[in-house]
């Protein structure tokens, strides 16, 4: 595999994003091993941005591991400075399964309340509705209520 080509606006970009990231895979004495490209790889699938701290003195060989990584995963090598190394790789999409018989969730609901005076600033309050509950006009929460049944049907039943 090879190293994915981005423009230098593109790049500038990834720069920029990844100024305040940690490095997140550190690569030892030992170099670049399998199991280190393995967490540069898990990393890239779970992030897409990530910084690798290269642990020796050595630049040709953080020369050569920059390069090695960008090839080997399909990565895209974004800047070397110093002992950091960074990279992006765009990351996969993930498979989302519909439930049809999932019911919606909670709900977030902002809530404003004015004051008398008209000078001041509504009250904002942040309410969570429930699937059971529903929101009156006033602001307040209440269950919801039961489903009414006909006169008929609770005779029978």
């Amino acid at each position: 595999m090879t190293a994915i080509a981005l423009t230098p606006a593109q790049r500038k970009e990834h720069r920029a994003l990844a100024h305040h990231l940690e490095p997140v895979v550190m690569i030892g004495g030992d170099g670049l091993s399998e199991s280190v490209l393995r967490e540069i790889d898990a990393a890239l699938n779970a992030h897409g941005l990530i910084k690798v701290r290269v642990h020796g003195d050595d630049r040709q060989a953080r020369e050569v591991a920059f390069q090695q990584v960008a090839d080997q995963l399909n990565a895209a090598p974004i800047q070397h400075i110093g002992k950091l190394l960074v990279f992006w790789r765009p990351q996969p999409e993930k498979e989302r399964v519909v439930d049809e018989d999932r019911k919606p969730g909670p709900k977030e609901v902002k809530v404003l309340k004015y004051s008398k005076r008209g000078g001041q600033r509504p009250e904002v309050r942040v309410l969570r509705v429930l699937g059971n509950q529903r929101l009156t006009s006033g602001g307040k929460i209440k269950r919801a209520k039961p489903k009414q049944t006909s006169v008929k049907k609770r005779s029978q039943g």
